[in-house]
């Protein structure tokens, strides 16, 4: 399973590990990841989505369905139709 947002694309980083005496080893920077589900009422259907924490901010501040159309608009495939 890919830790991937599904709406947002946010996936892991890489970067050092950097010890006291200042050694580095290779470290990734994981997303913090959801299994959410949501009710679209304009689309009358539920959907599961794979979410990060910031991408659940932002659908709780503009809505699920804005949210969706501003990403399908920036050209993410969000797994939606959004079509009635």
């Amino acid at each position: 399973m890919s830790r991937v947002c599904q709406l947002t694309g946010k996936r892991p980083i890489t970067g050092n590990n950097v010890s006291h005496s200042n050694r580095k080893t290779k470290r990734r920077f994981l997303p913090n990841l959801h299994k959410k589900r949501y009710y679209i009422p304009e689309l009358d259907k539920w959907v599961d989505l794979k979410l990060s924490s910031s991408a659940m901010r932002t659908i709780n501040k503009v809505g699920l369905y804005e949210f969706l159309k501003r990403q399908a608009k920036k050209g993410f495939n969000v797994g939606v139709d959004l079509k009635k």
